[in-house]
């Protein structure tokens, strides 16, 4: 493999000639083979973003010469445009801060730049990892800036799947408004509610978790951007925050501002923990309905059986004509990760020491992961579940003229302790509650029919 020599603080080495990275970065490479996985696209994206925002923010105030701005603008633009990903190989557990990661960015940036203005790889006197393209900025800035950029950038998709979610779970409570079932509290028998009612509620939980997530992104607006190494914004110009900051609000058309205290802004990751909460209260909901589904689903003999999941894949490699709720599992296990992706960005959040947090690289990674895995599974979920449940209304009804808790409707004209008295018969001799409460005579026939009808089943006005 042919070579060439790069030069750094701590030495020399060779690097592959035609890599667009250097020296730092494959540094990174040989210290930190951990995962093998790279950093999300997302994040790459939002970081090539800030480096074209500071080139153009450098070249206004006169800091950097404009056939080199120029140069490293269109470098960027190529990589936004999707060339060169194959050239950032650092894993996404690295060094503290992100440092590793920021001079990959700054090292293949430079690169690109340096073969557009008609130089050698390497020729960093010429344009520099760190003294252009990283001009006025330290990754202790630019790394949570990424984070808030992409993490903003990734949501969008994710909050319009979300939306056709509840949307899904409400047309299905729609169209079984009219079907009445036993509700259930504690897993056992409890007064009536619709199907229609439990779909109705799995949409509106959805669409609250949505509302809460879009409400929290607003705190990624803020940004540490012009703060440099510890927020006193040192080898900046005045001017760059603003005019970079402004640059990256046209670029995403997100209506980001410069942090209100660059000093929070390094010491504190609470904006993107409130975000990453968000997700994992989500995704609580998410398994909570999940298993609703599994539960209403079981059987189909010795269960509940009151909905139908769609049948997807055969369930069982040795049961025929086995089908399992393996759309709802997958949600499970989807939602179980995200769970503990926010335990992992809780710790990383909290590792904060005076000026700086250096474990941004791992919030990053679990924060894009969580939503990576949502936005590409609920899409699957609600066109191959939701969309496809039927409900079994005949079970439904027998369910519920044996549900023993009808007699709760019965106490307001006999009395709590006389009402109980006829759900133990009822369910000792497997009788509803009505033909217990017809025998005795405590009621008239046509209270009973006034009682146990819809109206007064549901409390409808």
């Amino acid at each position: 493999m042919e070579t060439r020599k790069e030069i750094d603080p701590l030495g020399e080495k060779a690097i592959p000639k035609d890599a667009y990275y250097g020296i730092q970065t494959f540094r990174a490479t040989e210290n930190f083979p951990v995962s093998g996985i790279k950093a999300p696209r997302p994040f790459i994206k939002a970081y090539v973003l800030i480096k074209k925002a500071a080139a153009i923010a450098n070249s206004s105030v006169g800091w950097l010469e404009p056939k080199t701005a120029k140069a490293i603008v269109q470098a960027c633009d190529e990589v936004l445009e999707g060339k060169l990903l194959d050239q950032f190989v650092v894993d996404v557990y690295q060094a503290g801060a992100g440092t590793s990661f920021n001079m990959n960015v700054n090292e293949v940036l430079a690169n690109r730049a340096l073969e557009i203005l008609g130089k050698q790889k390497g020729d960093y006197k010429s344009v520099g990892p760190n003294d252009h393209v990283n001009m006025g900025q330290s990754t202790n800035d630019t790394f949570p800036t990424a984070l808030h950029i992409s993490v903003l950038m990734a949501l969008q998709p994710l909050l319009k799947v979300l939306d056709e979610l509840s949307a899904a779970f409400e047309e299905l409570g729609k169209k079984n408004a009219h079907v009445l079932k036993s509700g259930r509290t504690h897993l056992q028998d409890a007064v009536p509610v619709t199907i229609g009612q439990e779909f109705s509620a799995y949409g509106s939980s959805i669409a609250n978790a949505t509302a809460e997530l879009r409400k929290r992104q607003e705190n990624l607006y803020y940004l540490a951007l012009g703060g440099t190494a510890t927020g006193t914004g040192a080898n900046a110009h005045p001017d760059y925050k603003r005019l970079a900051i402004g640059e990256l609000a046209k670029m995403t058309g997100f209506p980001l501002k410069p942090a209100g205290n660059n000093f929070e802004a390094l010491q504190s990751h609470r904006a993107g923990q409130t975000v990453s909460s968000g997700l994992k209260e989500l995704a609580l909901e998410l398994i909570r309905i999940a298993n609703d589904l599994r539960l209403l689903a079981s059987g189909p003999t010795t269960g509940l059986n009151e909905i139908t999941l769609p049948p997807v894949q055969p369930g069982s490699s040795i049961m025929p004509g086995k089908v399992n709720p393996v759309m709802a599992e997958c949600l499970d296990m989807v939602a179980f990760q995200v769970v503990g992706n926010d335990l992992a960005v809780s710790y990383a959040v909290q590792a904060g020491q005076l000026e700086l947090n250096v474990m941004t690289p791992v919030i990053m990674y679990n924060m894009l992961f969580s939503i990576q895995i949502l936005t590409n599974y609920l899409p699957a979920f609600t066109n191959r579940c939701v969309k496809g449940i039927t409900v079994d209304e005949k079970r439904c009804e027998q369910y519920l003229e044996k549900n023993p808790s009808l007699a709760t409707l019965l106490a307001p004209k006999i009395g709590y302790l006389e009402a109980a008295k006829i759900a133990k018969q009822a369910q000792a001799e497997n009788r509803t509650v009505k033909e217990v409460a017809l025998e005795k005579g405590l009621i008239k026939p046509e209270e009973l029919e006034e009682i146990f009808s819809r109206k007064r089943l549901l409390n409808e006005p």
